[in-house]
């Protein structure tokens, strides 16, 4: 090996030299920030027909909020323990000025509409007692449904569909569930790309300088492009437990390593995002169980009305007919569904509070296995993991082939 004119043409082309590994770096960086932007973005598919792109997240938003809530669902959030922390007596006392304001509301409303002329006559205090005896019947009735739900949640409730619902409607939601989790690892990933370039260009500095192939550059810029994509998104999850190398270094997975602030940060965008109160109740309300609810609604408030009625049911009956009694009931019932939502936000801060998402989220997340607490990232960068490391590549492959132009001319 001619040692003398290897030295000679580093010392006439060392410019030439020095960039391969600075090239290197940046190839293995912008690699990196190109994977990690396409995995979110765009939010929309761009493009003509079926050439174009949209963020690997976004498009496969549907599979992934199903990965993500299963995992929820499974391990972190069990619904029938989680309402039954709501206690009914507190609730109603969190309630019980907007429900009687709402019992007043429906009651005057009825009776105008079904017994306008007998409403109108019946003297002040006669109306009084009535509205008093209709109104201490709506918050036994909004305990009585309390503790049933308690008991059946799963009857009315799909958290899961609720969760997947709320990530698949507002993709940039999907979107900050994984990367604000991930904020870290998205940032060794991009850091690494610059050492790992750097030691991949410095092999490539000795393979130039013995073979003067132009097509080192171009392979080595792939080589760099796909390789440190891989390493880098290998590094983040394993190993799973730390483990010592060559007796040097010890490693473990970032995310591994971060298990605490995961749990915090997950624990804190589920319960302000997802799970809330308010988004609990549009489930409940309109969720595919939602048709349950109704009914016992439904059965709750005309069996109250019948109570009410009691002894002067026939008279009621014979006033106003058997036909529109059975119209006035359904439209009671109706009228209440219809006050639900304004009327639940009278306790969101109670309910907040009492449900606990948050903590009950961070206690779970530590007690998953490596492998179960894994799954809260690991599926965003396995789908179509083979399409960002492919397109790293390719962009280190056009670079090596414009350093061969710069070099060359």
């Amino acid at each position: 090996m001619d040692w003398q004119g290897l030295l000679a043409d580093f010392g006439t082309h060392w410019h030439v030299y020095l960039s391969m590994p600075l090239i290197a770096a940046a190839i293995g960086y912008v690699t990196k920030r190109a994977a990690i932007e396409m995995m979110f973005q765009p939010l929309e598919f761009v493009g003509v027909g079926v050439v174009g792109w949209q963020g690997v997240i976004p498009r496969n938003a549907h599979r992934m909020a199903n990965v993500a809530m299963e995992l929820m669902t499974t391990n972190l959030i069990k619904p029938k323990e989680i309402f039954a922390r709501l206690d009914p007596k507190q609730v109603i006392a969190e309630l019980r000025e907007p429900i009687e304001q709402a019992v007043d509301e429906i009651t005057r409303d009825l009776l105008a509409r079904y017994q306008p002329n007998l409403w109108e006559l019946m003297p002040q205090q006669a109306q009084r007692l009535i509205l008093a005896r209709v109104q201490a019947e709506g918050p036994r009735i909004v305990e009585k449904l309390m503790r049933d739900l308690a008991e059946n949640i799963d009857d009315v409730l799909d958290v899961k569909d609720m969760a997947v619902r709320s990530l698949v409607r507002d993709k940039a939601m999907l979107n900050r569930l994984i990367r604000d989790t991930a904020q870290p690892e998205m940032r060794f990933i991009a850091h690494s790309g610059i050492w790992f370039g750097l030691a991949i260009g410095l092999i490539q500095v000795v393979a130039w300088a013995l073979t003067k192939n132009p097509w080192i550059m171009p392979i080595f810029g792939g080589i760099t492009g796909w390789l440190t994509d891989w390493l880098a998104l290998k590094m983040i999850f394993l190993p799973r437990a730390p483990k010592r190398f060559l007796g040097l270094v010890t490693w473990q997975g970032m995310f591994q390593k971060r298990r605490m602030e995961v749990a915090r940060d997950y624990g804190d965008l589920i319960a302000t995002e997802i799970m809330t109160v308010a988004n609990v109740m549009e489930a409940v309300l309109t969720g595919p169980k939602s048709d349950r609810l109704y009914a016992k609604i439904h059965r709750e408030v005309q069996r109250a009305i019948d109570t009410q009625a009691s002894l002067a049911k026939p008279f009621v009956v014979a006033a106003v007919g058997s036909r529109r009694y059975q119209e006035m009931k359904q439209e009671a019932a109706r009228a209440a569904i219809e006050r639900i939502p304004d009327t639940i936000r009278h306790i969101e801060g109670y309910a907040t509070g009492a449900l606990d998402i948050r903590n009950t989220i961070i206690r779970q997340i530590q007690q998953l296995t490596p492998l179960q607490y894994e799954g809260l990232l690991r599926p965003a960068f396995r789908q179509d993991e083979w399409k960002l490391i492919a397109v790293g590549a390719i962009i280190g492959f056009l670079v090596g082939e414009l350093q061969v132009l710069v070099v060359l001319h």
